[in-house]
This record gives structure tokens, sequence and C-alpha cells, in this order.
């Protein structure tokens, strides 16, 4: 037989068997390069490493987060719904940053102060009906002095009004996963239903934070307004903790009657970042000296330690039914820095979780099996585990597909 006819008979008979009558094969190009599955997160455990706090905390509700990898150190009532007075703004701040990122709006764009936002009450920095500062000023005035009247100039801005400003709060809020939150205003000043909770505030603060932008001003400890009419009002940065606590720079301070004294802080020492949440304090100077004692206990206590690498290889091989080949090679999908009570790295071990055997096909980058990271008896996070080799079907059909490949090679 000739091998024109030959290869015209085998290329009908591939197109009758079921399940791969849709399936052409270009005999004219090479086999594409496997698609790759998008890399799979660590699972990390949301309960915290300490079932209670090492402290007394004479507040009403904290929490200590390492914001990197999001692990909580201890909590006290860190669900317990609380108002939080100007932390809110933490939330106004971040729309903002993500603003300027996204370029819907710019550090010298010039904003004209409306009558609302000029008329707010409690923390000011005195703007003026139809003043006109530049958006980076209000910025800095909402950052650094808790500006009231500044925060509802920078939510006009930005969405039209503090009511649409508000309503994007309260959906940032959900794509964050803060279920505690109700937002009833860009400012902090009391109102009906605005209520938050520690966790979240820690949530926020932790997204607040991934924008460098945010420390070229949160560190200032003094600064001043000029009004372009001859006035000029001093910033103070309502944070005393940037003044007074070793690597501290940055945070969020509030307080009402009804909120007590709060503070959203966050200090650095060496590679290790930490966020202190504080709220329903008596004092203003019991929230900053609590804060201080749970950035003291974190620093003194834990690091960061790297466990695992995106790529690692896992030993051996796991088996493979009905594939063209016995076994597919693993590796982990995911980096992995914990934070580890200092002297505990060793107590870390990796405990795998895979299945005795996996069928084809497989697909290069799928998701097998997974890691266990346990500390203590206690599994503290989850890597997942891939294939780094496609592992095609094994049957007729594949031989054929392999024995037309090879017939184009030669041929």
């Amino acid at each position: 037989m000739k091998p024109r006819i030959l290869l015209c008979l085998l290329l009908a008979l591939l197109a009758a068997l079921p399940g791969l009558a849709q399936t052409e094969i270009d005999l004219s190009t090479p086999a594409p390069t496997p698609e790759v599955a998008a890399p799979s997160a660590p699972e990390l455990s949301a309960a915290p490493l300490l079932e209670t706090a090492p402290m007394k905390l004479p507040c009403a509700s904290a929490i200590l987060v390492e914001p990197k990898s999001g692990q909580i150190i201890f909590e006290h009532n860190a669900d317990a719904p609380r108002t939080v007075a100007s932390v809110v703004k933490v939330m106004t701040i971040l729309l903002a940053l993500e603003a300027i990122e996204g370029g819907r709006v710019a550090l010298d764009d010039e904003i004209t102060i409306s009558q609302t936002a000029a008329g707010m009450g409690g923390s000011q920095v005195l703007l003026d009906v139809g003043e006109v500062q530049p958006f980076e000023v209000l910025l800095k005035s909402m950052i650094v002095g808790s500006a009231n009247d500044a925060a509802v100039a920078v939510a006009e801005a930005l969405y039209g009004s503090q009511a649409l400003c508000v309503a994007r709060m309260n959906e940032r809020a959900k794509e964050l996963d803060m279920t505690g939150t109700a937002f009833v205003n860009c400012t902090g000043l009391p109102a009906d239903g605005q209520t938050t909770t520690a966790r979240d505030v820690a949530i926020m603060t932790m997204q607040m934070i991934t924008h460098p932008m945010y420390f070229e001003y949160s560190g200032i400890w003094m600064d001043e307004v000029d009004h372009g009419d001859g006035r000029i009002t001093q910033l103070t940065n309502t944070n005393k903790l940037i003044r007074l606590y070793d690597g501290c720079d940055g945070g969020k301070t509030g307080s009402t009657n009804e909120a007590g004294y709060c503070v959203a802080a966050t200090a650095k020492r060496g590679d290790m970042r930490l966020i202190a949440v504080v709220l329903g304090a008596e004092k203003g100077s019991v929230r900053f000296d609590t804060a201080a004692e749970v950035f003291d206990y974190g620093f003194a206590n834990y690091r960061l330690y790297p466990v695992a690498t995106r790529g690692t290889k896992v030993r051996g091989e796991l088996p493979v039914v009905g594939g063209d080949r016995a076994g597919v090679p693993l590796a982990l999908d995911g980096d992995l820095t914990l934070l580890v009570k200092k002297g505990d790295e060793q107590g870390i071990s990796l405990v795998p979780s895979l299945p005795e055997s996996v069928e084809a096909p497989i697909r290069y980058g799928e998701v097998v099996g997974s890691v266990d990271v346990v500390v203590e008896n206690r599994v503290i996070a989850r890597i997942p585990v891939v294939a780094t080799h496609e592992v095609a079907s094994k049957g007729f059909g594949n031989a054929l597909r392999r024995i037309l490949e090879n017939w184009a090679i030669v041929g």
C-alpha cells in the first residue's frame, strides 16, 4: 500500500474515534506549549498563633498582625462591633491612594473646596469655601492631621459626593472581606449604624500600607498648610507613636465619647513589620502605651522565617494511572514566609498530603495535592503541589497521534 493512501486511511480512522472527531491535528506545526495553570497561593490558617493575649489589654478590643503573611499573633474581642471615630479614614485614605495609582486623580490636581467640606466639625485643617488646594495637600492633611474637611473634599473630588464615596467604601470593604463593617461617612464623625471591628481595621490597614506613597506622609510629625490668603494652618500628627516608638512609621488614630480612644498603628524593625490595633481605650495615652506594649511583645518574640519557595521539587514522582508515562514529577506552587516564635524554627515540619496516584490526563501546572506546614501539631499553612510535566491519556487515540506525528517528522 502506498504511504499516502495509508496516511489517508489513518486520518479517517482517527476522525471516527469517539471523542476525537472534533480534534484536528496539524502535522505541519509542532505541538503547542502546554497551558500553565495560574499559580496557587499557600493557604494560611486564620487562627491566631496564641489562643489568648500574653498581657492584660486595657481596651475593648485589639489585634496584632504581621501583614506580609497575614498571620495573627493574638487577638482580643477582634470581631466585636465597635465605633472607631477617625480610624474610619483608613478606608478613605486607601481609596485616595488607589485612585492616584489608577490614574483617576493626580497629586497636583487642584480641588475647589465645597461648602459641605468646609463645614465639617471635629479635626480640621480649616479649609474655606471656594479655597483651592492641590489633591496632595488634602491627602496629607487627612493622613497627618486627620482633617475631616480634607476627607470630605477628597471624597467629593473622587466620587462627586460623600454619599457616593461611602457607597464605594462599603463596596471596597466587601471586596476585602471586611464582614463586620458598615460605613456611613468618610470621616468617622458619630453616625448611627457606622461600625467596624478590630479585625476589619487590621485588614484595611494592611491594604493601605501596600501603597508606598502612604509612607511619604504618614511619618511627618509637623507640617503646615498655606491657604493662599495669608492664613497658615499647622499640622501635627495625631499618631504620637511615630515620635515615641522606635520603628513606628504610620497609623491612624480616632477618639469620640462613644468610640473611646483608638489607634491602628504600624511599625517596622529589620525586615519585619507589624500592625497593632487598639480600640476603646479609656485615655489617649492608654491606647498608645498598649499599642507599644503589643509591638514590644511581637518584635521580641517572633521573626519571619522562609519556609518554602515556589518551584522546589518534591522528591520522587506521583504514580499516574492510564497515562503515557508511569509517573509525574511534582513541585511546590507557592512561596511561603511564616511568622514563627524565635527558637521554634527547627520545629517546623512539612507533611505531604498527596493521593496514592492520579489519573491521566494531567496538565502541566495542575494542582494534585498539597504539603501541610505543621508547627506544634497545628497545621499553620498548606502549600499547593503541582505537576511539572504534562501526562496524556494512554490509549489507541494517543498512540495513533504519536504515529502520525512521527510520520510527519520522518516524511
